[in-house]
């Protein structure tokens, strides 16, 4: 029995915070609502098999389709129109018998009784373009201009496919069906395994303006340039039918084009030939095969100049596009691209381009020498000179280091009408100057970091999806989330200086939101895209990357997966199992809890419990218990009678006295002291030596309360602040929620006195509430003072033109008179 006791009280302070949980526990989690937050993917992820194994790596029988094209198109400027005809190789890699083909039809999205059209809910959420309001709560509805303008370029132009014909490698017509953004093509002889199928098409359409309909791709006029009828920039992209996906996992990948999922495509080679106005400039997907043809000898030395230059050399200066946009031709030139082992081509087109191009020598066996260019017009001015090169050479130096080399011979930076698009070897990005009223281009800080964001982001997603072939019709997040991760790091290593909003602080207001779907939902179906399939899954991987795996071990894994499924087609299982595999660490319930749910990070501190060892000595527990009785504080009835000099009786006869005015209920015995001695001398050996060591040391124990008020299981990182200043930080693994998700708690020994307990104090977790991280309580900073302080001198402050600005004249008393005369005048 004394062993028993003494057990009882080395493991007191242990037993206590056991035995509270559990109660704790009881109170919040009933039997029916028990959720399992570490519960195996096995459940919901693919069954592993000989095409993608366990480990998350391609299996042995891994196969994909090849795809080759062989294009001629012309440009009719005047009409803003495409004509072309193609020739396309299909090899059937699969081991599966294939009776018909399906293609993609993107421009059909335009036709007014597409899905994408008929489809679409006025003022819905996460409608792309223009904006509209669907009213509400007795509020009118609102059509904007810019929705008016939509509306009446689609009815007053033909829009999609006008042109489409096919044909077998005989010349004779193959029957296709259209539906919809699709085209099926039935093969006359079923395609076996192995085999190829070739045949050819003619299509043709006419360009969508993409100022007015908001799209991919189109052209943006300029009507104010020198030229008779002004000029025009196009973008060309989703321009040409091409074959859908056949994969493992899906069969045909024939999902309509809506317009957000964007494209699940087949790698192959392309030789395409580009007939445009014969001064014209034009970037594209690949190398140029006729550089003698289309450019001048000079712009030709310019070129080779470049390709050891320290900064970007002119290869087309502004002057020379200046001139080229004044005049315009009759006359034409085929410039000619080849391109190998890609999965799309686009292109672009202007005579308002200049270009600008450095050569990057990234070394390596694969692809050593890659030339990085840009193409933009004046609007672009000392913004695009100074940084869209640069930026491309900077993402293919940072993106490298976290996957592969950069295995193309050209990366591509193109100025036009959309933000931001990517596609093999080529870019366009938004981001201008502004012409101001004595003819100088200046741009905000905000359109400065824009460029640089945007260049970084989208050159980043040749690695991702473009190489990294992932299905973006279906998953958005495999690549913008992945590549929102990499941009991440590749701006901050540009200047950690600007806020660059990547952190997992900025996603916070999202995932306490009630407006959401798990990162796993299909692409058409996510009801906020940025945060969904950017941010959060960005927010997550570095929360992996800086917090629970550490940068060794996540970059190993996030490594091993780019180069294994480099020029191959991944799913987020692949993901999944190669992070885990690589790693060595069990990730299912951060998968599950981060992309499955919408759970979201909220771990509160609800209270500290200090507890002090009893060491069982009357001598000095006694003492002890009589201190915490006098330091109670006393009673406000006896502290109001003493202010009005009431006596109490004892006070007025001290002539009576008896022992217990000599002694308390804490004086010490012999009783007391022989029990002691009795339970020593019971104590085996080590168990003496354990609580003499204990007695002596006279530890301090804290019992932490913690509540997952978010439902996302964690790892709590915990500071400790002590009474003699100094701060300790303690990593408390995801793992301590297995058995109980929605409270836990935790024992602290320590030799200092705690004073204050903080979790995620850096905010590195994405939690949605800091202020419940803090225990003791603090008080809540006025929320209107800060509202104002950002306002004032955050963020915002950006977007003001201080390049322009600065050069405004200050005004003198004399100004002010003169322009109050000049207003009586008017008067």
């Amino acid at each position: 029995m004394k062993n028993h006791n003494f057990r009882r009280l080395l493991t007191f302070a242990f037993a206590v915070a056991v035995s509270a949980t559990a109660n704790a526990s009881a109170v919040k989690q009933t039997k029916g609502d028990f959720e399992d937050k570490f519960r195996q993917l096995d459940e919901i992820l693919p069954t592993p098999n000989v095409y993608r194994n366990a480990a998350g790596e391609p299996g042995e029988n891994y196969w994909q389709q090849q795809v080759n094209y062989k294009i001629k198109v012309k440009l009719d400027e005047e009409k803003r129109r495409l004509d072309a005809t193609q020739t396309i190789d299909y090899k059937n890699n699969s081991p599966h018998t294939l009776k018909y083909l399906w293609l993609q039809l993107e421009q059909n999205k335009y036709h007014a009784d597409s899905i994408a059209e008929a489809g679409t809910s006025f003022g819905g959420i996460g409608r792309r373009g223009p904006a509209t309001s669907a009213g509400g709560s007795g509020k009118p509805a609102k059509l904007s201009l810019g929705e008016l303008r939509r509306q009446q370029f689609l009815e007053d132009n033909e829009l999609g496919y006008d042109v489409l014909a096919v044909r077998d490698d005989n010349g004779r017509a193959l029957k296709s069906t259209v539906v919809g953004t699709n085209l099926r093509i039935d093969l006359k002889t079923p395609l076996k395994p192995g085999k190829s199928v070739t045949f050819q098409m003619d299509f043709g359409f006419n360009i969508v303006e993409e100022d007015a309909v908001s799209a991919r791709a189109g052209y943006e006029h300029f009507p104010d340039d020198a030229r008779e009828g002004g000029n025009d920039i196009f973008l060309l992209a989703q321009w040409f039918p091409r074959l859908h996906a056949y994969t493992d996992y899906e069969g045909w990948h024939n999902k309509e084009f809506i317009g957000r999922g964007e494209f699940t495509l087949e790698f192959g080679d392309y030789e395409v030939e580009i007939t445009v106005p014969a001064d014209h400039i034009v970037s594209a997907t690949g190398e140029l095969d006729n550089a003698s043809d289309v450019l001048t000898r000079e712009q030709r030395n310019r070129l080779e100049k470049a390709k050891n230059a320290k900064r970007p050399v002119f290869v087309v200066t502004a002057e020379e596009a200046l001139e080229n946009e004044k005049e315009g031709t009759n006359k034409k030139k085929t410039w000619k691209f080849e391109a190998k082992n890609v999965r799309d081509f686009a292109w672009a087109s202007s005579r308002k381009f200049m270009w600008d191009a450095k050569g990057y020598n990234q070394g390596g066996k694969d692809q050593p020498f890659v030339m990085a260019m840009s193409f933009y017009p004046k609007e672009g001015g000392d913004l695009w000179k100074k940084y869209s090169t640069e930026a491309v050479v900077h993402t293919m130096e940072t993106y490298s280091r976290y996957s592969f080399d950069y295995p193309y011979p050209t990366a591509q930076s193109v100025n036009g009408p959309v933000g931001g698009m990517e596609y093999p070897m080529i870019t366009f990005n938004g981001p201008r100057t502004k012409l101001q009223d004595d003819g100088t281009r200046t741009y905000t800080q905000a359109e400065k970091r824009f460029l640089i964001g945007v260049v970084i982001h989208e050159v980043g997603h040749i690695y991702f999806p473009m190489v990294v072939n992932s299905d973006e019709r279906q998953w958005t997040w495999m690549d913008e989330g992945l590549n929102s991760f990499l941009d991440a790091i590749a701006c901050r290593e540009w200047d950690e200086n600007i806020p660059w909003g990547v952190e997992p602080r900025y996603i916070t207001d999202y995932m306490k939101g009630n407006v959401q779907v798990p990162i796993m939902t299909q692409s058409d179906s996510v009801l906020k895209l940025g945060p969904n399939a950017y941010a959060k899954p960005a927010a997550a991987l570095n929360i992996l990357r800086e917090v629970i795996l550490g940068r060794d071990l996540f970059d190993f894994a996030f490594r091993e997966y780019a180069q294994r499924w480099k020029f191959k087609r991944p799913t987020p299982s692949d993901f999944f199992r190669t992070m885990e595999e690589a790693s060595g660490v069990d990730l299912d319930w951060f998968w599950h809890g981060w992309f499955y749910t919408t759970d979201h990070v909220d771990i509160s501190v609800d209270a500290v419990h200090k507890m002090e060892l009893d060491s069982k000595n009357p001598d000095i527990d006694y003492p002890r218990f009589r201190d915490i009785e006098n330091n109670k504080p006393t009673a406000r009835f006896i502290t109001q009678n003493k202010k009005e000099g009431k006596k109490t009786w004892v006070e007025s006869n001290p002539d009576i006295t008896d022992f217990y005015d000599e002694n308390d209920r804490f004086t010490v015995t012999n009783k007391e002291r022989n029990s002691y001695n009795s339970f020593l001398k019971g104590l085996k050996p080590w168990e003496k030596r354990v609580f003499e060591r204990a007695i002596e040391e006279n530890k301090n124990y804290y019992v932490i309360d913690f509540s997952n008020k978010g439902g996302l299981v964690m790892p709590i990182l915990l500071q400790l602040t002590f009474a003699d200043g100094t701060v300790e930080d303690q990593y408390i693994p995801a793992e301590i929620w297995r058995r109980t998700p929605k409270e836990v708690k935790r024992l602290v020994v320590t030799d200092k006195e705690l004073v204050s307990v903080a979790v995620d104090p850096t905010w590195e977790t994405a939690d949605v509430d800091n202020e419940n991280n803090i225990y003791p309580r603090r008080i809540i900073p006025s929320r209107v003072e800060a509202y104002k302080y950002k306002r004032s001198v955050g963020k915002n402050s950006a977007g003001r033109d201080i390049m322009h600005d600065i050069t405004t004249k200050l005004k003198t008393d004399e100004d002010k008179k003169d322009g109050e005369k000049e207003e009586d005048k008017k008067d």
